[in-house]
């Protein structure tokens, strides 16, 4: 009996760990969008949010390091939905030295902070308003090489017939 009950733990236990999100957000606001946000700091402002996207650029300074994110809304992993319609950029400043080269433009990131302020600067010739993020957590995602180079395990299920090219 006790061997029957030490089973079923163990296999809660990996149905939970297999189930659990890469990336926790927990009460963070996945809703608030980067242009939202900057079109109303006022409403914005201290709010803690999950943002995501695609690194643009990123720059070491003597505290902190910033990134300039173009956003898209986040999966159910936290994930940022690339194919999906771009919400915004925004900045994240991050405490201390990151390495860049790890954290370079193409990337994908996840980010949890408060909405601090804004700042103004252009996008190609265009003048635009940044929410700045306060980064407290981030989450730089692997590269996506498709699943004949990945070197995660991968397990299918399936039912029917499969058919490969």
């Amino acid at each position: 009996m006790r061997r029957l009950h030490f089973i079923a733990a163990a296999l809660t236990l990996m149905l939970l760990v297999a189930c659990a999100t890469p990336f926790d957000v927990g009460t963070a606001n996945r809703t608030l969008t980067p242009q939202a946000a900057a079109g109303n700091l006022g409403a914005a402002q201290g709010t803690v949010v999950a943002w995501g996207g695609s690194i643009v650029a990123a720059q070491n300074f003597e505290n902190s390091t910033e990134f300039e994110v173009l956003a898209f809304p986040l999966d159910r992993d936290n994930r940022p939905q690339r194919g999906a319609t771009p919400t915004g950029r925004f900045i994240a400043v991050y405490p201390g030295f990151v390495e860049t080269a790890d954290y370079g433009p193409g990337r994908e990131i996840s980010v949890i902070g408060k909405i601090e302020s804004t700042r103004t600067g252009t996008v190609g010739q265009a003048r635009y308003v940044y929410p700045v993020l306060g980064a407290s957590r981030m989450h730089l995602w692997p590269k996506d090489e498709g699943p004949a180079s990945s070197t995660q395990p991968t397990i299918h299920f399936g039912i029917g017939i499969g058919v490969t090219r």
